[in-house]
């Protein structure tokens, strides 16, 4: 299912200066977490986007936590 929800993911560069947007829109990933984080509720969201599409919004939730997850290594010193 993640990955189903991955594919809502576009990157194109010469759209949003190459930023990750929904399904080729031009609504990215960082407005929708901007909106959350504000406090914005789904429903809301897609009040004002009827365009968007619930799964969208957790396309977004699921790519930020998808970037987030990444090892860290270590920098070797000397």
């Amino acid at each position: 299912m993640k990955t189903d929800l991955l594919q809502r993911i576009t990157i194109e560069p010469g759209k949003c200066g190459g930023r990750p947007c929904i399904r080729g829109m031009r609504i990215r990933v960082q407005d929708i977490l901007d909106m959350l984080a504000a406090g914005t509720s789904e429903d809301e969201i897609l009040r004002d986007y009827p365009y968007l599409e619930r799964e969208d919004i957790r396309a977004a939730m699921a790519y930020a936590a998808a970037y987030l997850n990444h090892s860290i290594v270590p920098a070797r010193t000397g």
